[in-house]
């Protein structure tokens, strides 16, 4: 077994670095694993990621202590952290750095291994320069893959196509521009709401109890797939109301209430139970007395993080988190005509734009690194501007005074870390909100044998379970982006294993597709067709109301966007292959006129290999593959 352990700090891709490495392998055919250890991922904080690669089935999971190789997205952490503890004098290291091992004090260090096993590279500045954007771990996958030959640069590209995919803008994008499959997806649940569509469990009872702790999406999502598979579920949810973070974190401009009650009470009409107000304080004792057979963990991450900030007793600092909540009760906050949001997430887009709704003539977002470096997404930055929010790139707070903050102008080192210049101004506010991220309340699991809590998160395996046999976990209590998409598919896959738990069988995931690239497609067969924009309110409209700002397509708009998908690797029975093969080869099954992967057989003894039905495939759904002779 191949164990790599990667430090870096929160935001620079550490995590990703390693899931890279792991998918390069897994293309590759072997077995390979990937998991964070990390708490405030986007504070700049000390972070470890962890690979493990193995021709046979991986059942460990601990942290690594002795690695094989060592990647090191940030060399300050050298004199912070034990970066280099339990590496052998076989191993690997490959530093992020212009500088060699000398230059950065490491020289009698190195003479301890192998010389041709140590590597620095500008991870940073070759990023910057071919990709726009200042984030190593994809440059840094690639040297280690040199450095080490463990996996080939061509399994690594593949895998940073495959991780990337939907952010490159899938292989529309390349034609003309990517498919808005989010909003075709929003048609189709506007037309279920709209509609009435009902869905009905997919297998009989199984005559078993699941409770679910929480009721935001990762909940949600895994009573619903939990009720599909047969099971009987009962949701318990510490608030008012269902919903989560998608109601007290998530403003209603963005996800409409009344949108947000239809899907919830679609999911209870198929039979799942919601307690509101009904805390759990210690999950086995309701496991016990409810008489449940196992249980889904989906607390989320409502406590906001605090940072100290020197303030005068008039100094008015709230937490984004408490601004937001307070949005769904009878009395709005008072934040005053100036405004400023210290950080650079989408809670603190939601807070700035929720202040200028509120009557604010300023807001203002403080964050310390630059807009390349926000971990908000590009699409609320514009839209916030739009709004009128300003934002203070490079900088940081440094005290808080009545009406008045003094702020610290920061810059950008080598690795892309912001340092203080000592240059400071002063910036009128009324009030400061804080949106530095939030941590979970894992009280619940105080004194729960088995369950491993590190740094505010708990550790799972690959099948959703904690350490203590039926309590599964997901949404932010685990080591994960912390985002309503994530969540949903928490709680998906969870609901899979925890099916196959309770049946005794464990649920096997059905093996991936290739991923077909651009380059295996023939778009000449593809007309240009620009995407359908979702229509948007007004920015002057928006400006004191809470109706919502992007709006969905109707149905002529929802089917011309589902027919610019290219249908990669998947055949729709174009008739391309029969009409052009020159030895009548490709046969057409009997009563597969319409769309059907198993639409046409090649006869072997006609064929030639010539290839013309590959090149003339559309989508990529045909493939040549060496005869055994």
């Amino acid at each position: 077994m191949f164990q790599l352990r990667i430090h870096g700090r929160g935001g620079q891709g550490v995590v990703t670095a390693a899931e890279l490495v792991s998918v390069a392998a897994f293309i590759e055919g072997r077995h390979a694993q990937a998991f964070p250890s990390f708490g405030s991922e986007r504070t700049g904080a000390p972070v470890v990621a962890f690979c493990r690669i193995d021709d046979k089935e991986i059942r460990v999971r601990e942290p690594i202590a002795e690695p094989d190789a060592l990647i090191l997205q940030d060399p300050t952490l050298l004199h912070q952290v034990d970066v280099f503890g339990g590496l052998g004098p076989d191993g690997y290291i490959l530093i992020n750095s212009a500088r060699s091992f000398e230059e950065l004090g490491l020289g009698d260090f190195a003479d301890r291994f192998r010389r041709d096993r140590l590597r620095t590279v500008p991870a940073t500045d070759l990023a910057r320069e071919h990709l726009g954007r200042p984030i190593p771990n994809a440059v840094l996958v690639g040297g280690f893959a040199a450095l080490s030959g463990l996996i080939s640069l061509e399994s690594v590209a593949a895998a940073i196509r495959a991780k990337f995919a939907a952010k490159l803008g899938d292989n529309r994008a390349q034609l003309d521009e990517a498919v808005g499959i989010n909003s075709v997806e929003r048609f189709l649940g506007d037309q279920a709401i709209e509609q009435g569509w009902t869905m009905q469990a997919a297998a009989p009872p199984s005559g078993k109890r699941v409770l679910v702790v929480g009721a935001g999406p990762s909940g949600l999502s895994a009573a619903y797939h939990l009720t599909r598979l047969g099971h009987d579920v009962t949701i318990h949810e510490a608030g008012p109301m269902a919903g989560g973070m998608m109601r007290f974190g998530i403003p209603k401009y963005r996800l409409p209430r009344e949108v947000l009650d239809a899907e919830v009470e679609r999911i209870l009409a198929m039979g799942v139970r919601l307690e509101l107000d009904t805390k759990v304080t210690n999950i086995e004792q309701s496991l016990r007395e409810g008489g449940f057979d196992a249980a889904f963990l989906a607390v989320g991450a409502h406590i906001s993080k605090r940072a100290y900030i020197p303030a005068g007793e008039s100094g008015h600092i709230l937490d984004a988190l408490s601004v937001l909540r307070s949005m769904e009760g009878q009395e709005r906050p008072m934040l005053g005509r100036r405004v400023v949001v210290y950080g650079g997430g989408n809670t603190a887009m939601d807070v700035a734009r929720t202040a200028r709704r509120l009557g604010a003539e300023e807001a203002i977002v403080v964050y310390r690194r630059t807009r390349e470096r926000m971990p908000a997404h590009d699409f609320e930055v514009e839209e916030a501007e739009q709004e009128g929010v300003m934002m203070r790139w490079l900088s940081t707070i440094k005290q808080a005074n009545e009406g008045k903050l003094v702020i610290e102008k920061m810059e950008l080192d080598q690795t892309g870390f912001p340092q203080p210049t000592g240059e400071l101004e002063e910036l009128e506010a009324d009030s400061v909100v804080l949106a530095l991220g939030q941590d979970t309340d894992l009280s619940l699991l105080e004194g729960i044998a088995g369950i491993d809590v590190e740094e505010g998160v708990v550790e799972v395996g690959p099948n959703m379970m904690t350490g203590h046999e039926g309590i599964f976990a997901g949404g932010d209590m685990v080591p994960d982006e912390r985002t309503v998409t994530v969540g949903i598919g928490h709680g998906k896959k969870a609901a899979r294993h925890i099916d196959g738990w309770l049946r005794g069988k464990p649920y096997e995931p059905r093996p991936k597709p290739e991923v077909v690239t651009f380059d295996m497609l023939n778009t000449w067969y593809y007309a240009d067709a620009p995407r359908t924009v979702q229509p948007q309110l007004d920015p002057i409209r928006r400006q004191g109301t809470f109706d919502e700002v992007v709006h969905g397509l109707d149905e002529s708009n929802a089917l011309f966007e589902a027919r610019r998908c290219l249908s990669c690797g998947n055949c729709f029975s174009c008739d391309n292959c029969y009409g052009v093969c020159p030895d009548n080869a490709v046969l057409k099954l009997a009563g597969t006129a319409s769309a059907n992967v198993n639409g046409y057989a090649i006869d072997l003894d006609y064929c030639k290999g010539c290839g013309m039905c590959v090149s003339e495939c559309p989508c990529g759904a045909i493939t040549m593959e060496p005869e055994d002779i």
